[in-house]
C-alpha cells in the first residue's frame, strides 16, 4: 500500500512537471547513449494534451528537436573521437552503467552498413538501435545535412505515433474503461503469441546455431 502511494506520488509529480522544455530535454537524453525510453515521455505528455494542458503539435515539435539534439551529440562524439576510442569506451565499466557494450555498438554499425544513410531514418523506429544509430553515422562521417534530414524524418514519424497513442487513450478513457475486460483478454492473447514466438525463435536457433 505504501509502495503504491509512493508510486502514485511520483507519477503525479512527473505529470505536473511535464512541459515543452522537459519534453525537449528528456528526448535529447533519449537520443544519446542514455537508455531512457521515449515511451515514458511522449504518451504521458500526449495524455496531458488530451486533457487540454499541452498542445499535441508542440509536443511533437519539441520532441523532434530534442531527438535531433541528442543524435547530434552522439554523431559529434563519434565523428571527432573515432572508432578506436568509441569502442574503447564501450568496453569500459562506465558504458555498462548505461547498458552499452561492444556487441550493441557492433550491431548498430552492421545495421548502418547494411542500410546505408537511410538507416538513420529507419533506425529511429527500431528498438535497441534507435539511440545508438547516430554513432556509426558519426564514425563513417556521414554528410551532416543528410544525417539531420533523416533523423528529423525518423524521429517525427516515431514521436507522432507515440504521441497519437497517448492522445487517443487520453481522449477515450471512458470507452477504454468500459471495455477493460475485453482489452485485458486481447493483451493476454498477444502475450501468449509473443511467448510462442520466442520459443519458436529459440528452437530455430538451436537447429541452426550459425
Amino acid at each position: 500500500m505504501i509502495l503504491l502511494t509512493v508510486f502514485s506520488s511520483i507519477i503525479d509529480w512527473y505529470l505536473s512537471n511535464m512541459n515543452y522544455f522537459t519534453i525537449y530535454i528528456l528526448m535529447a537524453v533519449e537520443s544519446t547513449f542514455v537508455p531512457l525510453p521515449s515511451e515514458l515521455v511522449l504518451p504521458p505528455a500526449a495524455w496531458l494534451a488530451s486533457q487540454g494542458d499541452l498542445n499535441l503539435f508542440l509536443i511533437i515539435l519539441f520532441s523532434v528537436l530534442g531527438c535531433v539534439t541528442g543524435a547530434l551529440i552522439n554523431y559529434a562524439l563519434s565523428y571527432y573521437l573515432g572508432r578506436a576510442i568509441i569502442y574503447g569506451l564501450a568496453d569500459s565499466k562506465f558504458a555498462r552503467l548505461f547498458f552499452i557494450n561492444r556487441q550493441k555498438l557492433e550491431k548498430a554499425e552492421r545495421y548502418f552498413i547494411k542500410n546505408g544513410n537511410t538507416s538513420t531514418f529507419v533506425g529511429r523506429l527500431v528498438p535497441g538501435i534507435r539511440h545508438l544509430i547516430s554513432i556509426p553515422a558519426g564514425l563513417s562521417k556521414m554528410n551532416l545535412k543528410k544525417f539531420i534530414l533523416y533523423t528529423v524524418a525518423g524521429s517525427a514519424l516515431w514521436n507522432t505515433i507515440l504521441s497519437l497513442l497517448g492522445y487517443f487513450f487520453g481522449k477515450n478513457q471512458d470507452v477504454l474503461m468500459r471495455h477493460f475486460n475485453e482489452l485485458k483478454y486481447v493483451g493476454y492473447g498477444l502475450g501468449v503469441i509473443f511467448i510462442l514466438y520466442l520459443i519458436f525463435i529459440a528452437r530455430k536457433k538451436e537447429k541452426n546455431p550459425s
